[in-house]
């Protein structure tokens, strides 16, 4: 999963993992995913930009690797804000799948993807509590379905998939050889 991927390839990196909800707000996580959709996400956001200021401190001594950023916040906004199904989502190149023009962008954007079935199998195994995203990722096919086409319409910078279903050595040595790709190491 994320957690596995991103440690293995800070690891692998010498690099800096920051995690969102940046540190210095993540104990208020827990207070704002039970608010009103409009204060979480506006949480989740003023996440982004207190993590693009720490992104860019850490930049400046390693590779940085972040578990999630933008790219999560706004397709858990569309897809909530959207009812119905991926059809009923803004069209393709609506501006509401563009990077901020004030936000630090990244280099590179990884989307893991693993069918609903294992994905439900690794939750379980990991034995933590779900979160409410996760458990209406679980049981709503129609959010998962807009969550996940929202991912894929992303622009400036696109993410791109990695099939996360193999084994953690295999998805590993998939994320690697995308990343000495994308950066002709």
């Amino acid at each position: 999963g994320k957690t596995t991927v991103t440690q293995a390839v800070t690891d692998t990196l010498n690099g800096i993992l920051l995690r969102s909800p940046p540190a210095c707000i993540s104990q208020w996580r827990i207070v704002f995913d039970d608010e009103p959709t409009p204060i979480k996400r506006a949480f989740y956001a003023a996440g982004n930009y207190i993590l693009a200021s720490e992104i860019a401190k850490a930049s400046a001594q390693a590779p940085v690797i972040i578990d999630r950023y933008w790219h999560s916040t706004a397709a858990y906004t569309i897809a909530t804000e959207t009812n119905g199904k991926v059809q009923d989502l803004p069209p393709a190149h609506d501006e509401v799948y563009q990077w901020p023009d004030d936000l630090l962008k990244p280099d590179l954007v990884l989307l893991l993807t693993v069918d609903p079935e294992e994905r439900v199998r690794r939750l379980q195994h990991r034995g933590l509590k779900k979160t409410k995203e996760e458990a209406e990722l679980e049981y709503n096919s129609l959010f998962r379905q807009r969550v996940e086409e929202s991912y894929r319409r992303m622009v400036n910078p696109a993410c791109q998939e990695v099939d996360a279903s193999p084994s953690k050595e295999e998805v590993l040595k998939n994320v690697l050889q995308l990343i000495k790709k994308y950066f002709a190491l």
